[in-house]
């Protein structure tokens, strides 16, 4: 319905010049038509046609750019404003931050490894006027932007360095992407990348070293336990034997356990200065051997 309106003017004049060409009296037509109407009522339906064509409302979200006999005039907007007919023209620029999906791009990062990487970028535009004049379409504009720069950045880098700091790619993207939409009034708000898929050879090789780094880390662990170990056995030994109460001690607590485990042990018990006497005579043999 407002597509009509707006081409009425320019269907009147056609149909003027139409009667015309056909040799008809044009005057006497109009002439017949109007003694037909009082002049109230063709000047209400000429003022109500003209603000049918004029008065243009344009939402919260959006901003009309204005183009007034080719030159641009300004963005209104939102509510409520009147063009004046055939002379200006409008485009509508939305203004609302928009989610732009980066096709997967094939990819051979810095250390020769073939990737394909798929990004999402945010962006909004803040100068419509910037937006219509300066680019054709600064949606496919941003979009081929996207493609190019995340090319460059992402073969700038290594495999491990776009696997584990993808925050930090992801503001260098944002950075250089802002800067070239900047002349065209628009904002990109922020970038990420979605996805990275890795040939299923380079998967497997991963795969592999991952397991032997955790089977690396798992002996290195067990290492380490085994020592501390023998370091505390080393301490407890020195303890017993710089202290004859606690070997005693540590004799009576031994003997007690064993004593309070259900079966059929049996303990004969011998006197500490006993075991003492037969470990001397034991070294004394061996050295006299030796």
């Amino acid at each position: 319905m407002r597509g009509i309106l707006d081409l009425l003017p320019f269907l009147l004049f056609f149909t003027v010049v139409l009667l015309s060409v056909l040799g008809g009296d044009i005057l006497k037509i109009l002439g017949g038509v109007a003694m037909g109407f009082s002049p109230l009522i063709v000047i209400a339906i000429l003022v109500v046609v003209f603000l049918a064509t004029a008065i243009k409302i344009v939402p919260e979200y959006q901003r009309a750019v204005i183009f007034r006999l080719g030159r641009v005039i300004g963005a209104k907007g939102p509510g409520l404003f009147i063009l004046i007919p055939i002379i200006d023209r409008m485009v509508k620029v939305d203004l609302r931050t928009v989610t732009l999906d980066v096709p997967t791009q094939d990819i051979i990062t810095k250390d020769n490894v073939s990737v394909s990487v798929d990004a999402v970028v945010y962006f909004r535009v803040v100068d419509p006027v910037k937006a219509i004049v300066e680019v054709e379409n600064y949606l496919y504009a941003t979009s081929q932007i996207a493609q190019t720069t995340l090319r460059s950045v992402c073969g700038s880098v290594e495999l491990d360095e776009l696997l584990a700091e993808r925050e930090k790619l992801n503001i260098q993207l944002q950075e250089i992407i802002d800067r070239q939409t900047d002349p065209w009034g628009v904002k990109v708000v922020a970038v990420e990348l979605k996805k990275i898929d890795l040939p299923e050879e380079l998967r497997k090789a991963m795969a592999r070293q991952a397991e032997a780094e955790r089977e690396r880390r798992a002996k290195i662990i067990t290492a380490e336990a085994e020592y501390q170990a023998a370091q505390k056995l080393a301490d407890a030994a020195r303890i017993l034997a710089s202290e004859p109460l606690a070997l005693q001690l540590r004799y009576l607590e031994t003997i007690q356990n064993t004593v309070s485990k259900p079966g059929n042990t049996v303990l004969v018990p011998l006197p500490i200065e006993m075991l003492s006497y037969i470990t001397k005579s034991a070294s004394e043999i061996q050295g006299k051997s030796q």
